[in-house]
């Protein structure tokens, strides 16, 4: 039905008959907390619920995006001055356009594109991230851009298509292909890495300095994912943006400093807190050290221990948990996640603390909210006998607690799904 909806406005639009089809899902964080942009280490899987869109190539360069559900059209030419609004879908759809222009010459294809999605949007879904690799499927095939010899020298894995888009999306250089302004966060490419590299009934395990695939490991057998979002929206726009480019400031600021005061030059966090059997405590020291207008010493601290546990113990032991079918001991460890989320994170609210807890107190096997925080949605694994009536269940505990939020949140089941295609 949904793909039929973007055909219709396609057709309405009058665009070109040759066309084609993409799937593109939003993604879960199981684990890895505003670890990426650090180096660390993520647990992801793909949603069952993203984006379906339908794609025509244009003879101009002209990219035209049809929000099909929302009513809304977007017409932006393909080249580095494209402009959409900021902390509106359009960004998006504009950043990955002007990137494009910038870093492969000579594009002069657009493309018509109508998007359907049942993704909740601003809930950390990566609906975002997922609308911006829509538009780049749509540009690069319409361009047969995988064909040209500027763009195999940069990408020739799936992972490097994953890091390139989250280059786009934060705005960072890409080997040799410049960089732009990106939509305004300081993000990393886990969301990135979730959609185009996820495989359907498992989770995968990746580090980000660079980036690389860790490990896989099934979902257990009979069990799926309960999905709440709070119905407190966590955009990247204004103060939610401003919250989490304070975090990852912190990240980048601890870093300069190791590098200053030891002479290295690691890139990231992790490579610095890697570096040798002393490299934690010398940079515990240095946080412990280090305030200035923007950072306490407190909260330096706090960042480090956050991001040194969830990617250095909690991450590892939770996937060897899941390996030896510990179901048990990997709730308790997705619980530590949590509990450094709220205490040393700071990026919790009252809401997702409440779902967390409800969801464990109602028989799941784990909990975690998870996305950027400060909003956004919690995921919980549960037997799938029981998933139905454990979400009415959960529902119902959310409403009583927080009846001003019941109305805008939303509960549903996914398992892991699969990574975004084209057909």
């Amino acid at each position: 039905m949904s793909y039929r909806r973007c055909e219709r406005a396609l057709d309405k639009a009058r665009a070109g008959r040759s066309r084609w089809s993409a799937w593109v899902p939003g993604r879960i964080e199981v684990l890895g907390k505003h670890t990426d942009y650090a180096g660390g280490r993520s647990l992801l899987c793909a949603l069952e619920r993203g984006f379906a869109v339908r794609i025509a190539p244009r003879r101009d360069a002209m990219v035209r995006v049809h929000n099909v559900a929302g009513q809304e059209l977007f017409e932006v030419p393909l080249t580095v001055d494209a402009t959409g609004s900021p902390g509106h879908w359009t960004d998006y759809a504009a950043t990955v356009t002007r990137r494009l222009a910038r870093n492969f010459h000579g594009l002069r294809h657009g493309a018509d594109i109508a998007f359907v999605s049942d993704l909740p949007s601003a809930a950390g879904m990566s609906s975002s991230s997922a609308l911006l690799i829509s538009v780049f499927f749509a540009i690069a095939r319409s361009n047969r851009l995988s064909s040209r010899a500027d763009y195999r020298r940069a990408i020739t894995t799936r992972e490097q298509l994953a890091a390139y888009l989250g280059a786009t999306e934060n705005g960072r250089p890409f080997g040799r292909l410049r960089g732009d302004v990106g939509v305004g966060t300081l993000g990393g490419n886990q969301d990135q890495i979730a959609i185009t590299c996820a495989e359907a009934g498992r989770l995968v395990r990746y580090g980000w300095s660079p980036v690389r695939h860790e490990s896989t490991v099934a979902l257990p057998a009979g069990y799926t994912f309960a999905l709440a979002t709070s119905g407190v929206a966590a955009p990247k726009t204004g103060t939610a943006m401003a919250r989490y480019n304070h975090a990852a400031a912190a990240v980048q600021r601890l870093t300069a400093e190791w590098n200053a005061r030891t002479g290295r030059h690691d890139p990231m966090l992790f490579d610095a807190l890697t570096s040798g059997p002393d490299a934690p405590s010398g940079l515990h020291e240095i946080a412990g050290a280090l305030a200035d207008a923007r950072f306490t010493a407190s909260f330096l601290v706090s960042r480090l221990e956050q991001f040194a546990e969830e990617s250095l113990e909690i991450i590892p032991a939770a996937c060897d948990a899941l390996s030896r079918g510990a179901l048990a001991e990997f709730g308790l460890l997705v619980d530590r996640s949590q509990q450094l989320a709220e205490e040393k994170l700071a990026n919790q609210i009252p809401e997702t603390v409440a779902l967390q807890r409800q969801a464990r107190a109602l028989g799941a096997t784990a909990a975690s909210a998870f996305g950027a925080g400060f909003g956004g949605s919690v995921w919980a694994l549960v037997p799938l006998r029981m998933a139905r009536a454990f979400l009415g269940r959960w529902q119902a505990a959310y409403a009583d607690s927080f009846p001003q939020r019941s109305a805008a949140a939303e509960f549903f089941l996914s398992a892991a799904g699969r990574s975004a295609y084209q057909f």
